[in-house]
């Protein structure tokens, strides 16, 4: 079978990997034509555009790049029509994917969505064009199954890709991390300032505010996959600051606290049982015009999920140096620690356990072959 597959960032990439794993075991013969990046590039098949090139963080940055996004789904239309794919399996990226499914719907392609746009926080409206043009959806957020439901559009709830993807890695030796990374024995705080320039800047000068104030700890960045390293160098101005590219999950793994920027990877965070304090700071005008769209009363996944605050959000104008030792102190104390790990094991339980990828691929497969 043919499987046309767009993903349109890091998260993506990582979740269209091991979804194009899985279906090579359900079809040996399984061939890949995808939007997506290096991990789906080391699955095989082939890559039409790497989400590096396609990065835009907030409405302005949208706004202000239209004429390439619209090449670009010019570009994904022309190049399925040669492919001509048995399936084309979406990922998330729902100002792209959304548009391209309205079209191949339209011309007769099988149309699959794995991890739902988020309807569910803005915009429900788009629900309609979804029943109409998604022939199936898989969700990855038990409580999106129930917001669909109310729409009366049946979709199906996998399981989250993240539990497998941090059960199937290969565990790290603290004391070989460390070393290979000239880290010291001082406890870790993990710094997640996301994966785009934008938004790395607005958060890692804040985050990196704090160093001097906590002498006992080391502060490791985490490198983003799309940015280099001459990226960050300019914000790194202490000796208590270490830079580690590629390797976030490893970080996590031997991290005390973490400070994060609001995405996938406070959901990662979590399952790694780190403390977290989660941040976001926008564009203005992007954040304005959020804040009156979006209806939710957490931005973190991990409160979404668990339906209260479990983790602390530091939002826009609260995302500051005082607010954030304030918060960092008290994932610290060890007292108010035990309260994270009891809500983190809950949280996984909610998560539905291993087999997201394998789930979505056999039921992807079954479908075609009927």
């Amino acid at each position: 079978m043919k499987y046309y597959i767009i993903a349109g960032e890091a998260s993506g990439d990582l979740h269209g990997s091991n979804l194009m794993k899985a279906l090579l075991k359900e079809d040996v013969n399984a061939d890949f034509r995808f939007w997506g990046g290096d991990l789906m590039q080391q699955v095989g098949g082939s890559l039409v555009k790497h989400y590096k090139e396609r990065a835009f963080m907030g409405f302005a940055e949208v706004i202000k790049n239209l004429p390439k996004i619209y090449k670009d789904i010019s570009l994904c239309k022309t190049d399925i029509r040669n492919y001509n794919p048995d399936v084309i399996i979406f990922i998330d990226n729902s100002g792209f994917n959304l548009r391209i499914a309205k079209w191949a719907k339209q011309q007769k392609y099988r149309t699959n969505y794995y991890i739902s746009p988020q309807v569910w926080a803005s915009r429900a409206s788009r629900v309609k064009a979804i029943k109409r043009d998604i022939d199936a959806m898989y969700v990855i957020l038990p409580f999106v199954e129930a917001f669909y439901k109310k729409y009366d559009y049946k979709v199906t709830f996998v399981g989250h890709p993240l539990i497998d993807a941090i059960a199937d890695r290969t565990q790290v030796d603290e004391y070989e991390f460390r070393a290979a990374h000239e880290l010291n024995e001082k406890p870790i705080i993990a710094l997640l300032p996301g994966s785009r320039k934008q938004e790395i800047k607005n958060m890692l000068s804040v985050m990196l505010s704090l160093v001097d104030k906590y002498p006992n700890y080391q502060f490791v960045i985490a490198g983003a996959p799309s940015q280099d390293f001459d990226f960050y160098a300019p914000f790194i101005k202490s000796p208590n600051v270490k830079f580690i590219a590629n390797k976030t999950y490893d970080l996590l793994s031997v991290s005390t606290a973490a400070l994060v920027t609001s995405g996938t990877a406070t959901l990662e965070t979590a399952l790694f049982k780190v403390p977290q304090v989660v941040c976001y700071k926008g564009n203005n005008i992007s954040y304005q015009i959020a804040k009156r769209i979006i209806t939710l009363k957490f931005i973190s996944l991990v409160n979404l999920i668990m339906d209260k605050e479990v983790v602390k959000e530091l939002i826009q104008n609260e995302f500051n140096s005082e607010n954030l030792k304030k918060e960092l102190d008290i994932i610290l104390d060890p007292n108010e620690r035990t309260k994270f790990f009891v809500n983190y094991y809950d949280l996984e339980k909610k998560l539905g356990g291993k087999g997201a990828s394998a789930k979505t691929a056999h039921l992807i497969f079954k479908s075609l072959q009927a």
